[in-house]
């Protein structure tokens, strides 16, 4: 009976607590700021400044105070949306069976790849904050494609986004960032599951058919468990997290040049602009105000069209904080599909003269 009883509290407690923290938190993060600022971006067609150069036609010579101002910036629009990726990350991790992890995202194949890209959309978080839940999915033994499809998922499948994009660039921007957002997202994450070794498919088959479940863990030993997850994941992540944002806050000037007409839709430019996007870390949505702000300068939009793809995604600090979740050669694959797929919308922006 008393193990019966403490299973029941294992099973319910963990799931329910977890539940509450994704609901609430996002419905307060994420959920209804967006919703106003969909009437915003509906009314006014901007959702703000763009954070690279503000009002300025280049951002800031590289320098301290430049690294600085990005991030105090940066910090303030993520850190809420970074405290719960890491509490939902850990939770995870602790506060719900991990065969449930396994039997929705751990078998490798295009099924799982679907799911972890639906599980993504309710997210929402830039790529940074959404990085801690991924290695938290992925410490539970998610599979590489799945985990990937989430993480890529919530940026460039994000509803408010989307919604951000058509108000204020326009509903044919709206529709090539969705159609492409979802072919990078499903065939990223189907790649990387088909470039998974047979040694970790295995693994992660063989932890599907024979994990075990603790039985003997009462309340007050979850929750120790949960505590001592999440203050590893914060010790691990946060300071490389918060230096890296400082050195793309001084590089920022050496990333995008001045912004003009002379940045027009050549190969060339398309390709540097998607390398740039790749590399650079932004906030939720924070590609509309950049590339509104760009082509109110005289930009081409074929590049703008790159940075659509590739800003919001990937980013040098969400690259270095999964970087013990995936082996280095999948999360080279995943650069090269964004860059690539950053030059398709931008020959297609300049194809149909967008």
């Amino acid at each position: 009976m008393t193990t019966l009883t403490v299973k029941t509290r294992r099973n319910l407690i963990g799931p329910a607590l977890l539940l509450a923290i994704a609901v609430c938190g996002l419905l307060y993060v994420k959920w209804l700021p967006y919703y106003h600022r969909a009437f915003v971006a509906a009314s006014q067609h901007a959702i703000g400044h763009s954070i690279l150069m503000g009002e300025a036609s280049a951002p800031p010579a590289a320098s301290w105070n430049a690294a600085l101002s990005y991030a105090i910036a940066y910090g303030k629009a993520i850190w809420q949306a970074m405290v719960l990726g890491l509490l939902l990350g850990s939770a995870v991790q602790a506060l719900i069976p991990s065969r449930w992890i396994l039997r929705a995202l751990g078998r490798r194949g295009f099924s799982s790849v679907m799911t972890g890209a639906v599980m993504s959309l309710p997210g929402m978080m830039c790529t940074c904050c959404a990085a801690p839940v991924v290695a938290g999915l992925r410490a539970c033994r998610a599979a590489p494609g799945a985990a990937m499809a989430f993480w890529l998922g919530n940026t460039l499948l994000n509803p408010a986004t989307l919604v951000f994009i058509g108000f204020v660039l326009g509903w044919q921007w709206m529709g090539l960032r969705l159609a492409l957002g979802l072919a990078m997202v499903l065939g990223v994450g189907y790649l990387v599951d088909r470039f998974a070794t047979e040694q970790e498919a295995d693994a992660t088959q063989a932890a599907l058919e024979h994990i075990a479940i603790k039985t003997d863990e009462d309340t007050s030993a979850m929750f120790v468990r949960w505590l001592t997850i999440l203050a590893r994941m914060s010790a691990r992540l946060v300071p490389e997290y918060i230096l890296l944002v400082l050195l793309m806050g001084a590089a920022r000037a050496w990333l995008f040049p001045h912004i003009g007409p002379g940045i027009d839709a050549s190969l060339a430019w398309i390709f540097a602009f998607a390398i740039a996007g790749a590399l650079f870390v932004i906030p939720t949505a924070g590609e509309v105000p950049i590339i509104q702000a760009m082509l109110s300068l005289g930009m081409a939009s074929a590049p703008g069209a790159a940075l659509l793809l590739t800003l919001p995604p990937i980013s040098v600090p969400s690259l270095a904080m999964l970087g013990r979740s995936f082996p280095p050669r999948m999360l080279a694959l995943t650069c090269v599909c964004v860059v690539a797929g950053g030059v398709t919308a931008g020959l297609i922006a300049l194809t149909i003269g967008l």
